[in-house]
């Protein structure tokens, strides 16, 4: 009786390691996570243990991956916080990268971003292009994914942005608005990912949704899909960071970085390539207009 692959996936409890895992055990496959939270409740079950990441102890991070063929590595940040910097992050992938190399895994799906670069102003694109680069330069069978904004039941900015739209009678855009934007779903991501493992030659692929958006367009769109009346106005850039800090304040999270939002004005979150993921946003939206925005969905209580 054959026995299957053992996957590693990093981050099985978080959005797109999530959706990874649930993909690989309906296959048959088994897999355990590395996480930051070990502890935290599993809703696999017994279906996968779930390590420490042990970026400080190689040789235990090498001992959690012995045995598996295939590493799906979702681990990053989003913005500097009391649990590291980008170049923490950084140095802790390049770790794992190394400990996958001492464990014999075969090969390493990473999921990056669109437009990274060694020469990006911002420190998350410019971070996750010297992971793709340590990634490039291992001795692993490789396949680096770049999806654009990801988009779920379990995303950040999609549902925020509703649920602001739900609450404030004002929604403030900043700049022009035109700037563009490229959702792709986190299920497409998973499939993505996962048909990239089971193959053998190295790739870097985009994965972007069909549809791409103006952020005023996407924006109206979220508001028309929930019904808000929320009146919806352009603002300069500094001004929307102040009322995101205020926001963030209230609930007690970070609305959005100065980063993010130069990020976003600078169209890096589009691909050039033809689309990968096939779930429209427009028709996702309406299938799940009832639950979008409901709650507020905070980066720091995921920590």
């Amino acid at each position: 009786m054959e026995t299957s692959e053992l996957n590693v996936v990093t981050g099985a409890f978080s959005h797109t390691g999530k959706y990874i895992t649930r993909r690989l055990l309906y296959m048959g496959e088994r897999v355990k996570t590395l996480t930051g939270h070990p502890n935290r409740e599993n809703p696999f079950g017994d279906q996968v243990s779930a390590y420490p990441f042990n970026f400080d102890n190689p040789s235990q991070l090498v001992e959690s991956l012995q045995g598996a063929t295939t590493l799906y590595n979702t681990y990053w940040i989003r913005f500097p916080q009391r649990w590291g910097t980008f170049d923490k992050a950084v140095e802790n992938t390049k770790t794992l990268i190394k400990a996958a190399e001492d464990a014999g895994v075969r090969r390493m799906v990473h999921i990056s971003i669109t437009n990274p670069s060694e020469e990006s102003p911002f420190p998350y694109f410019k971070g996750k292009a010297l992971v793709e680069k340590a990634i490039i330069n291992s001795k692993l069978s490789y396949a680096i994914v770049r999806p654009a904004l990801i988009f779920g039941m379990e995303g950040i900015l999609i549902n925020n942005i509703a649920w602001l739209l739900r609450r404030s009678p004002i929604f403030a855009i900043f700049g022009s608005g035109d700037y563009r934007i490229q959702p792709v779903f986190v299920e497409d991501v998973a499939e993505i990912a996962v048909n990239a493992g089971n193959k053998n030659d190295n790739m870097i692929m985009d994965a972007g949704g069909p549809e791409i958006f103006q952020f005023e367009e996407l924006v109206r769109l979220i508001a028309d899909k929930i019904h808000s009346r929320a009146r919806i106005v352009h603002v300069r850039p500094r001004l929307a960071l102040f009322l995101a800090r205020l926001t963030g304040y209230i609930v007690g999270d970070v609305v959005i970085t100065r980063d993010e939002m130069e990020g976003l004005m600078s169209n890096l979150l589009i691909s050039q390539d033809p689309a990968t993921g096939q779930t429209r946003l427009s028709q996702w939206l309406g299938e799940n207009a009832d639950a979008i925005g409901v709650k507020y969905a905070s980066e720091l209580k995921r920590h």
